[in-house]
C-alpha cells in the first residue's frame, strides 16, 4: 500500500514539480548582492583591542612572577589595574584579602561598576566570595571573583567596552601551558638572539 503510494506520488510530484523546476534560475546567476552586509576588500579584519593602548591598559601576560600590560609595563607581584593607572596591591594570597586590602576601591572617583578580583590558580572559595561580595555591596559595587586566567580576560573585555571596571589581581602559583605554548616560546627565543 506505501509503496503504491509512493509510485503514484512520485508520477504525480514529478509533473506538479517539473514546471517549477524549470522556472528556476541557476545558482551562479543569481546576483551577489552583499555589499551591504560586507563592504571590505575581501580580507577578513580582525582587531586585537588588549594590545591597542587608546582603548586604555589591558593585561597581556601573566606569569608567577607578576604581569604584562599592553603598554609592555611588566610589574612585579599584585597588582590593581584600572582603565589608565596600575598600583601595587599589599596582598601575598587571596588569604590576605579583607576590608582593608579593598578599601581603596569604594573610594575612587569615578566610581567604578565593576570589580574583577584574581585570586591566582585555585577556584575561589565561597567563605571568600559571600565575605568579599557582602563588603562591596555596601558601596553598591558589583564584584566577580575568579582565577587570575579568567580575570584578566573579564577586566580586558570590560575596559574595551568603555565600562567603569577595577581589577585587581594576585599571580598565579602554577602555570599551565600547551604545545603551542612552547612553540611561540622558542620562535621569541630565536628572534631575541638573531643576528643581521
Amino acid at each position: 500500500m506505501i509503496a503504491r503510494t509512493l509510485r503514484t506520488v512520485g508520477r504525480q510530484g514529478r509533473n506538479l514539480l517539473l514546471p517549477h523546476i524549470n522556472a528556476c534560475r541557476p545558482l551562479h546567476a543569481i546576483p551577489a548582492n552583499f555589499s551591504k552586509a560586507y563592504d571590505h576588500d575581501g580580507k577578513t579584519k580582525v582587531t586585537i583591542f588588549n594590545t591597542e593602548t587608546d582603548l586604555g591598559l589591558m593585561v597581556t601576560g601573566y606569569s608567577q612572577y607578576g604581569f604584562r600590560l599592553n603598554n609592555d609595563m611588566v610589574l612585579i607581584g599584585p597588582i590593581s589595574v584600572f582603565p589608565r593607572s596600575v598600583l601595587s596591591w599589599n596582598v601575598n594570597s587571596f588569604e590576605d584579602i579583607n576590608e582593608d586590602s579593598l578599601s581603596l576601591f569604594p573610594t575612587l572617583e569615578p566610581k567604578i561598576d565593576v570589580l574583577i578580583i584574581g585570586i591566582g590558580d585555585q577556584a575561589p572559595p565561597p567563605a571568600l566570595s559571600k565575605r568579599i561580595i557582602e563588603f562591596m555591596k555596601k558601596y553598591k559595587i558589583n564584584v566577580e571573583i575568579l582565577r587570575t586566567e579568567q580575570a584578566c580576560a573579564t577586566f580586558n573585555f570590560l575596559n574595551a567596552e568603555n565600562r567603569m571596571v577595577a581589577c585587581a589581581l594576585i599571580p598565579p602559583m602554577h602555570l599551565s601551558y600547551n604545545e603551542n605554548d612552547i612553540l611561540q616560546a622558542k620562535l621569541r627565543k630565536k628572534e631575541l638572539y638573531e643576528t643581521e
